[in-house]
Formats: structure tokens, C-alpha cells, sequence
């Protein structure tokens, strides 16, 4: 078995405010980020398939595929965006967990045979990040 991964990048704002929790529980949860005025981050998602090597092409799937794919469904949805006024977190605290589980949403509806997609990680700055693999999606 092999992995393949590509990283691309965007820039998103976002706060964290729970509406099942009070003002004062926000602050005390999510500190500083739960200031209604958002906060900016460049993100650095990198994506992993796994797969075996084709013997036609030497691929596990071909990268400049996987670069416009990634381009066109995840950094032009979210470059430059409040993640709190997309549709897709609608009643959600944009976390990067969150965010981490509407990404792979939307990877995982599309196809990348022969390949599967494995897992993403999420960086939301350069000490911190989220791994996550589908689990619980049907994955």
C-alpha cells in the first residue's frame, strides 16, 4: 500500500461561539476566539490518499489531478471566507475540527480511483493541527 499526499493552502476567518452555551461559557471555552469580531488563519490542509501503485502509469493517482480537484472544490470555497456565513456551518462552531469533518464531506463524494482517500490533516496555525480519516462517515 501506498500514500500519497498534497498540501494546498487558504486563508479563512472564523470565531467560535456555541449557541447552546452562555456568553460567559463561550469565554471561558473558547477564550479569546469567541470575540464576535473574527480572526484570520492560513490554513494548511494536506490530503492523503492510498492506493497501489499502477503498473500502466507508475501512480498511485496522478498529483496534477488531485492539485486542480483540491483547488477547485476546497480553496475556492474557502479562501478568503468567514466560515461562520457559509451555508455548510449553519448552527456549527467553525473549529478545526468542524471544519476538518466538512472537508472530508466533501471529498468524500468524489472518486479517486484507483486510489481512496485515507485521511486530512488540518493546520490551523504551525504548531497546531487536526488528523482525521472519516471515521463515524461511513469512510
Amino acid at each position: 500500500m501506498m500514500y500519497l499526499t498534497r498540501k494546498v493552502e487558504f486563508c479563512a476567518a472564523h470565531h467560535l461561539v456555541s449557541e447552546q452555551l452562555s456568553a460567559e461559557e463561550n469565554v471561558r471555552e473558547f477564550g479569546k476566539c469567541a470575540r464576535r469580531a473574527p480572526h484570520g488563519h492560513n490554513f494548511v490542509l494536506e490530503v492523503t490518499l492510498r492506493g497501489e501503485v499502477q503498473p500502466r502509469t507508475g501512480l498511485v493517482f496522478n498529483l496534477a489531478a488531485l492539485k486542480t480537484l483540491l483547488q477547485e472544490l476546497i480553496v475556492a470555497w474557502l479562501d478568503h471566507r468567514d466560515l461562520n456565513c457559509l451555508p455548510e456551518f449553519s448552527g456549527l462552531v467553525p473549529s478545526s475540527e468542524v471544519l476538518a469533518q466538512q472537508i472530508w464531506k466533501k471529498l468524500a463524494a468524489v472518486s479517486f480511483i484507483p486510489a481512496q482517500l485515507h485521511e486530512i490533516r488540518l493546520w490551523e496555525t504551525g504548531n497546531n493541527s487536526v488528523t482525521y480519516r472519516g471515521e463515524g462517515e461511513g469512510s
